[in-house]
C-alpha cells in the first residue's frame, strides 16, 4: 500500500495555499508502509469516499479513534476516481468547488484526529468479538474495533474489464486495473488503455517514470479535462510516450508474465503486436455490494436499511451512511451523508465509551482538539 503519487500531487498543490502539507500527510501515515500488527481503533469505516471521510471528523470531536479502508488506491470514493475536476455545487458554503478539492480539503479538515487508512484492500470479513468486531481485508489485513461505520456509497467499485482475449489468465502477472504503487513500473515497458480522467492522470504522471509507456484509445478524443488531454499530446509530440488512437487491445500474450498485446487500430488492414511486461486498462468502476450483502443486514434494492435516528443497522454496532444507505425519503446527496456521519458519531460513542455521559458542544465553544 502507498501513497498515490496523484494524490500527493494534489495536495503539494492545496499546500501551498494552506501550508500544512505536512499536517495533512498524518492522515495517510498508516498508507505509505506494509501493516503486519492488528490495528486497533474504535470505529472501523468501510469506504474512504468524501462521507466517510467526514465520519472521521466528527468522530474525532467526540475523541474516538477510526481506521479507513477502501478498495480503491486513494481516498475520495467517486469524487477522486472518477470526477475530480468536475465542480459541486451544493456543498454549504462553497458555490462551487472542484470534487478533487473537497477531497483535498476534508484530508486537511480529519488530519488533527490522525485517522489510519488501508487503501487498496476490499473488506472481506467481518466476525464479532467480545469488545466489538475483527475486520479483515483481502489482503488480509485485521483491524480490531468497537463498532463498524459502512460509508461504501454505491458499494464497493471493481474495475470494468474490457472483453481481450487471454485477459484474465495474466491478472497478477502484467494486467492491472489500478495503480497502487507507481514505483512498480519504473523502467519498464508500459501499455494504458482508456480516454477518461484516469487514463490521463496516470498517462502524465508515468510519462517520467517507465522506460516505454504507450497509451492505446478507441478514440481519436479524450474524455478527461481538456487540461489534461492537451498535456498528452505534448508528452506525445516530446516523445516521452506513444499515443495509439481509435485503437483496440485484441488480446494479450506471454509465457509465466505478459510480454506484449495485439493492437486493432481503425486506419490499419491488420493488426500489430506491442512488446510490454505491464498492461493497465482504465476503463472506469462499476459498484457493487460485495461481501456486505452476506453480514446478515436488512437490504432493500442493494441498500442498507437503517433506523434514522443514528443511521445503525439492524445489527448492534454497525452503522451505514452515505449512498449505501436507504430509508423513507433518502437523498443520494454529499451534504445528506454529512448529516447522517454527524448523528451516527453520536450514536457510536455510547459503544466506544459507555461509562461516559456524552455532553453535546459545538466546535465554537470547544473548538477542535487534535490527538
Amino acid at each position: 500500500m502507498v501513497l498515490s503519487g496523484l494524490m500527493v500531487k494534489r495536495l503539494q498543490k492545496k499546500a501551498k495555499k494552506t501550508q500544512h502539507f505536512n499536517q495533512i500527510l498524518l492522515g495517510f501515515y498508516l498508507c505509505g508502509r506494509m501493516i503486519s500488527e492488528v490495528i486497533q481503533t474504535d470505529l472501523c469505516i468501510v469506504g474512504a469516499g468524501p462521507v466517510g471521510l467526514f465520519a472521521v471528523f466528527e468522530a474525532g470531536l467526540l475523541k474516538m479513534r477510526c481506521h479507513l479502508v477502501d478498495a480503491l488506491p486513494q481516498v475520495g470514493g467517486q469524487l477522486s476516481e472518477i470526477y475530480p475536476k468536475k465542480p459541486i455545487y451544493d456543498i454549504p458554503g462553497y458555490p462551487s468547488i472542484l470534487a478533487g478539492e473537497l477531497v483535498t480539503n476534508l484530508m486537511e479538515q480529519i488530519a488533527p484526529f490522525k485517522p489510519g487508512f488501508t487503501l487498496g484492500e476490499r473488506v472481506e470479513q467481518l466476525n464479532k468479538t467480545e469488545t466489538g468486531y475483527q475486520v479483515i481485508t483481502s489482503a488480509g489485513t485485521e483491524i480490531q474495533c468497537k463498532a463498524v461505520v459502512i460509508a461504501g456509497g454505491l458499494g464497493c467499485f471493481e474495475p470494468r474489464k474490457p472483453s481481450i482475449a487471454n485477459l484474465e489468465a495474466f491478472e497478477g502477472k502484467g494486467v492491472a486495473y489500478m495503480v497502487l504503487d507507481p514505483e512498480k513500473f519504473r523502467n519498464k515497458k508500459v501499455v494504458l488503455a482508456g480516454g477518461g480522467d484516469s487514463a490521463l492522470d496516470w498517462a502524465i504522471f508515468l510519462a517520467d517514470v517507465c522506460s516505454e509507456l504507450t497509451l492505446i484509445h478507441r478514440s481519436g478524443t479524450f474524455r478527461g479535462a481538456p487540461e489534461s488531454a492537451e498535456k498528452v499530446f505534448e508528452l506525445a509530440k516530446e516523445g516521452k510516450l506513444r499515443l495509439v488512437l481509435n485503437a483496440e487491445v485484441k488480446s494479450v500474450q506471454g509465457s509465466n508474465h505478459l510480454e506484449g498485446l495485439t493492437v486493432s487500430e481503425a486506419d490499419q488492414e491488420s493488426d500489430h503486436h506491442i512488446q510490454t511486461d505491464y498492461f493497465i486498462p482504465l476503463f472506469g468502476l462499476t459498484p457493487k455490494l460485495g461481501p456486505i450483502a452476506d453480514w446478515g443486514l436488512n437490504i432493500d434494492k442493494n441498500a442498507i436499511l437503517v433506523n434514522t435516528e443514528d443511521y445503525s443497522t439492524n445489527v448492534p454496532g454497525i452503522y451505514a451512511i452515505g449512498d449505501i444507505n436507504t430509508y423513507p425519503g433518502k437523498l443520494k446527496l454529499i451534504l445528506c451523508g454529512f448529516h447522517e456521519a454527524a448523528l451516527m458519531a453520536q450514536s457510536a460513542f455510547a459503544r466506544v465509551f459507555p461509562e461516559q455521559k456524552l455532553s453535546f458542544k459545538y466546535t465554537t465553544v470547544n473548538g477542535v482538539n487534535a490527538f
